[in-house]
């Protein structure tokens, strides 16, 4: 993947970033320059980030273990890297389950990773960020929250509150220079993805979509990079939709 935006300096804070497309956002963004943290609870993959960074790379991984769902094991993670210029609150519990099958504990995690977690994420920035640099928060949005697709409530449910939160906070932080913004990507077949939904299904939903293909890491990483990017610096409150047109078709 060419990349040309260039991050040197900048230090970026990645939740959920051991696998998927927190891990293929977090080595984008360390091959364009940045000093990126990786913050995930699944030590084994963290590791395996960290010897993956490209060869050729001019930024760094940092990786620590952490649940983000825990405000203070978020906040005592964070305070070592310093300044902070943007987190990217990727980090979710993917599971779907018919409506009946749902209990207390599902929606207790579910909830706590994807949008607890992306509130301690604004928090840490504003706490850890320069004010006369500003900053900027991407949450990880999702099309299923804006359609109705079986056994997804809680999923859609949690990726709706982040389109909300995307919304509220562009209009509460963008006066103290911080440009909030999501990324909603589509069909991409991640290994956790992979997990829930059948290979077939994939196949299915390719020849629906207009642009005629699944989408990959490389499309969603671009994306997140154009987000960070000073070309990006008067976009913001936008859920930017990552999934070659199929909510615009229906």
């Amino acid at each position: 993947m060419s990349l040309t935006f260039d991050f040197t300096g900048k230090s970026i804070l990645i939740t959920g970033a051991a696998r998927g497309l927190g891990r293929a956002i977090a080595l984008g963004a360390a091959d364009a320059g940045a000093t990126v943290t990786a913050f995930d609870i699944d030590a084994a993959l963290l590791a395996q980030l960290g010897a993956a960074i490209a060869p050729g790379a001019t930024g760094r991984i940092s990786t620590v273990v952490v649940d983000v769902a825990d405000r203070a094991a978020f906040v005592a993670a964070a305070a070592p890297i310093g300044r902070i210029d943007a987190v990217i609150s990727n980090a979710m519990l993917l599971r779907y389950d018919p409506i009946e099958d749902v209990t207390e504990e599902i929606i207790d995690r579910m909830v706590g990773i994807g949008i607890k977690g992306a509130v301690w994420g604004a928090q840490v920035l504003l706490a850890q960020m320069d004010p006369a640099r500003g900053g900027v928060l991407i949450n990880l949005a999702s099309p299923v929250a804006e359609r109705g697709f079986p056994t997804t409530a809680v999923y859609s449910m949690v990726k709706g509150a982040l389109g909300s939160l995307t919304r509220t906070l562009s209009a509460e932080l963008g006066p103290r220079g911080v440009r909030v913004n999501a990324l909603a990507p589509g069909s991409i077949p991640t290994p956790g993805a992979v997990a829930i939904t059948a290979r077939e299904e994939y196949e299915r939903r390719a020849v629906k979509i207009p642009v005629r293909r699944l989408g990959r890491d490389e499309d969603v990483t671009a994306a997140a990079l154009y987000l960070l990017s000073d070309e990006a610096s008067y976009v913001n409150g936008e859920i930017l939709h990552v999934d070659g047109g199929i909510l615009a078709a229906g």
